[in-house]
């Protein structure tokens, strides 16, 4: 889940070509209408497609769109990655990572911030970052839940070497944290949730202390949003009527997205302050060039030498044509 797959993006080149031939999307007549492929997975941040979907808000916005939930946040990644997606909800870790495997991605669109939501949780008797020396911490490795780990650790005076990090995918990790195999986990949610059923065991670090670390996006094949202006539009226009329609019918929209999820309504209305969900005007100011934690072009430097750093890319990736304010600005929600 969440997981960065440069792996899998570095052979979009290989398979770009026949995936071009005959399919749909951006390989589709330029400026022909077409249905836009979107995918997305379990992250509070995304399930709002669900509720777009069920209300017809893609429909009013004259847009078909072919929705996919994936168990498997890592299968987005590869479809989007190889064509099988036109779009995908993705971290701008995960965006950087493919990109930097010669995938051809644009940003669209902020959909939130992680503001609580990834957490790192230990056991008891661990109280603070500090006191994870010489713990084992279980992380998906590469993913912005390891990124999390790292910016907390070295605000604590500490290196990843100073910890024993057991890579895991994020599911399995609240497991293996739960069934007390490991000292502490990183994990978002909703496995946060399983995780803090350890009793005893809380939250020591969040990204709640770390403003703008982990941004989470519409992201498309770049090839799609030359070709398809209109669609792409209208999925930003709708991304902004879903948000107001989910805030003038609160608890019908938790309901849609708690059953997605898997969780209690109860559940997930634990999950709203940990997850910030992106205004228009949030948008706007994200995008606007900066050199703080709030604009987008300062995080995608501050991940890409993140990759670099942990050596889970060759290279920092290019950012030219990463971004694209256009949709953004041209809706009016």
């Amino acid at each position: 889940m969440r997981r960065v797959l440069a792996a899998a993006a570095a052979f979009v080149l290989l398979s770009a070509g026949a995936c071009s031939e005959g399919g749909d999307g951006a390989a589709a007549e330029a400026g022909a209408p077409t249905t836009v492929r979107l995918g997305f997975s379990a992250w509070p941040g995304w399930f709002p497609w669900q509720v777009a979907q069920e209300q017809g808000l893609f429909a009013k916005n004259g847009v078909t769109v072919d929705l996919t939930y994936f168990d498997s946040y890592t299968d987005s990644l590869t479809a989007l990655s190889t064509g099988n997606l036109d779009a995908n909800s993705q971290t701008l870790n995960d965006t950087l990572s493919s990109v930097s495997g010669g995938a051809q991605q644009t940003i669209v669109l902020v959909n939130d911030n992680s503001t609580g939501n990834d957490q790192i949780i230990a056991r008891p008797g661990i109280d603070t970052v500090a006191d994870l020396k010489g713990r084992t911490v279980a992380v998906e490795q590469g993913t912005v839940d390891h990124y999390l780990l790292l910016l907390a650790l070295q605000k604590a005076g500490l290196s990843e070497a100073e910890v024993t990090v057991k890579p895991l995918l994020t599911d399995a990790a609240a497991a293996a944290f739960v069934a007390g195999q490991v000292d502490a986990v990183g994990a978002f949610a909703p496995f946060t949730t399983t995780a803090l059923g350890l009793a005893g065991s809380k939250a020591i670090a969040t990204s709640a202390d770390f403003p703008g670390a982990i941004p989470d996006h519409l992201v498309f094949d770049a090839e799609f949003v030359k070709a398809h202006p209109k669609e792409v539009q209208a999925m930003v226009d709708t991304w902004f009527d879903t948000v107001a329609w989910i805030n003038d019918n609160r608890d019908a929209a938790i309901a849609i997205m708690a059953k997605k999820g898997g969780v209690s309504d109860a559940d997930y209305k634990t999950y709203d302050a940990g997850t910030t969900i992106f205004t228009h005007e949030q948008n706007l100011a994200a995008f606007t060039p900066g050199q703080t934690p709030a604009n987008l072009d300062f995080q995608a430097r501050s991940i890409a030498k993140f990759l670099v750093d942990a050596k889970l890319v060759d290279e920092a990736p290019p950012l030219d044509g990463l971004l694209d304010p256009t949709f953004v600005k041209a809706a009016t929600p």
